[in-house]
């Protein structure tokens, strides 16, 4: 699908408003390796991405964003302070609404710094809120890592929170393992079942009677799980206490400096969430100083939660306010964890937004 000539002229002067930030113009491929980057994407990207089969590359997929390559790009040639601006198409899958593009013009800023990385997250969202600001939208706001220190601080098992933590960007499973951890849903009769036999046989026995094997799992795999479920069910459950405070925080959904109260005495009884606290705290101040408005900036600790897995921090949103039919304007957030996954040892904060640009002008013209 060709874009139009207005949305390109849209997606030129939202660069242009970037490179006067100080960006740097950059540009990925629009064939990406996906056996390389598609697992960093959440699980609504990767069930949406164009994926083909290369006889020499491998498997590759359309670009379904820019961040991920971008990071990519950058780890490559060192770990120093830049800031990238760039536009382009992107390519995702709509088999659910098929009035949204699956073929779409993205613009983004991405700034990698480690001096502050609360005024970095401050002057991405700050720059985000200026050009947008003509159109009237509603700003929404998170943070991805007061859940995850909160996990962290869970008086459990280090396998409990590893899987706490891979799932909370999925929240069904998430509560799921949060009622089972805590005791509060029994585990299901069959797994009850093959625990019982667990205490008169070994995994390995348990395999050897079971017939014909199915699946891709190779024994050695198959055993590991089940020793891991029989520790798992010997091990007590997460504190009532502990659970309450977790969903407590998940609830959290009022302007950002109420929020922050309520969190400060949360972590008088969670102290794991302190640093993070602070960290958000701080980010408010630095959002200040630039003229945000944070007294009545919405701030929710649960958002960000079903979009991409790679966001590990402040998470933000731009969207039109009484139409749940449109995507979100822009989207961003902190992404350092992803720098060291495709940094190869190396690492640096990093922090950044995308804007689509077929709004922005939809908007502007009165077209949407």
């Amino acid at each position: 699908m060709t874009q139009k000539p207005e949305v390109r002229d849209e997606a030129a002067r939202l660069q242009a408003f970037f490179i006067a930030a100080g960006a740097q113009v950059v540009d990925t491929d629009i064939l990406q390796p996906a056996e390389t980057l598609l697992d960093l994407y959440g699980e609504d990207i990767r069930a949406r991405a164009y994926v083909t089969n290369d006889p020499l590359r491998g498997e590759q997929m359309l670009r379904p964003d820019f961040t991920v390559p971008v990071v990519q790009m950058h780890m490559k040639s060192g770990a120093s302070p830049a800031r990238y601006a760039y536009a382009g198409e992107v390519f995702r899958r709509q088999e659910e609404d098929t009035a949204r593009a699956n073929e779409y013009f993205q613009v983004g800023y991405e700034l990698f710094d480690g001096a502050d990385p609360a005024a970095s997250d401050a002057e991405v969202f700050a720059l985000f809120q200026e050009v947008l600001s003509p159109l009237g939208l509603r700003a929404a706001t998170g943070d991805i890592g007061i859940l995850m220190a909160a996990v962290k601080g869970l008086g459990t098992t280090e396998r409990r929170r590893a899987a706490l933590l891979r799932h909370i960007w999925r929240p069904h499973r998430f509560r799921a393992l949060l009622d089972r951890f805590g005791g509060r849903k029994p585990a299901p009769a069959s797994r009850l079942k093959m625990l019982k036999k667990l205490r008169t046989l070994s995994a390995e026995q348990m395999i050897e009677n079971a017939g014909t094997f199915v699946g891709q799992r190779s024994a050695a795999e198959i055993a590991a799980r089940l020793r891991y479920l029989e520790e798992d069910a010997k091990s007590p459950a997460i504190s009532a206490g502990e659970v309450e405070i977790l969903e407590e925080i998940l609830k959290l959904r009022e302007t950002a400096p109420n929020v922050v109260e309520a969190l400060h005495d949360i972590a008088i009884d969670l102290p794991s969430i302190g640093p993070a606290v602070e960290q958000l705290s701080k980010r408010l101040d630095a959002m200040s100083e630039l003229g945000v408005d944070v007294d009545s900036l919405d701030f929710e600790t649960s958002y960000g939660r079903s979009t991409m897995e790679y966001y590990d921090g402040f998470v933000f949103g731009f969207y039109v306010s009484g139409r749940p039919d449109l995507p979100p304007v822009a989207t961003g957030g902190r992404y350092d964890a992803l720098t060291r996954v495709l940094g190869q040892g190396a690492s640096i904060p990093a922090v950044g937004g995308v804007v689509r640009p077929g709004l922005t002008w939809g908007l502007r013209e009165g077209t949407i």
